[in-house]
């Protein structure tokens, strides 16, 4: 049987004529290329480095929902004051602690919000759940465990000298406080840097 014939006809027509077998397997290749392929490679493949929690290299290629969680957790590193640079000379420690507080509570969301089938279905997906969770937990939490509650607790025994002095100049009296400045400064790096790595999951095209 011809797959594909080609011929004139009486009348000097060029004729084309093609099998069902040969229309269907082109049109299995469609499906192929539109379902599974495209679905695979719609996006790039992205390497990443992030310092925070220690992650190190991540390398996968983001669907849509990586996308979105990548987007919103950059949203909130950016508006807040965590991926932006902080000035110890002008910046009070506590409002950054609240920010930083709220920072963690909003990419916990973030993570719960994702369906438990998608994590388990899509393994890129699940790598940013991963460095989502390891930047939280390995890179945050262990200042803010450390140090916050100290300060706060400092903070709250020393208010009648708070109402002497500005706040910045009040925290500086802390004892630890070049220690915790620090700590402080190096998160808040790492915490940019976090959000500059995320930036390259959203642009890459």
């Amino acid at each position: 049987m011809e797959v594909i014939k080609v011929y004139f006809d009486e009348n000097f027509n060029l004729i084309f004529q093609f099998s069902i077998w040969f229309f269907l397997a082109i049109v299995l290749l469609f499906i192929i290329y539109f379902v599974l392929i495209r679905k695979v490679f719609r996006y790039s493949l992205v390497k990443i480095d992030i310092k925070l929690g220690n992650v190190g290299t991540a390398e996968f290629r983001p669907n849509k929902t990586d996308l979105q969680i990548a987007h919103k957790i950059w949203t909130q590193l950016i508006t807040r004051k965590a991926a932006i640079p902080i000035d110890k000379e002008n910046d009070v420690i506590e409002e950054i602690y609240d920010s930083w507080y709220a920072l963690f509570q909003k990419v916990r969301e973030f993570i719960s919000d994702i369906p438990a089938d998608l994590i388990r279905n899509n393994s890129s997906t699940k790598e940013i759940v991963r460095i989502a969770t390891q930047t939280l937990n390995d890179g945050l939490r262990p200042h803010l465990t450390k140090w916050q509650a100290r300060f706060r607790t400092w903070s709250s025994s020393k208010k009648d000298k708070l109402m002497e002095m500005t706040p910045q100049d009040f925290q500086k009296e802390y004892p630890e406080y070049k220690y915790l400045i620090e700590d402080l400064m190096l998160v808040n790096e790492q915490l940019i840097q976090y959000a500059q790595e995320l930036k390259k999951i959203i642009d890459k095209k």
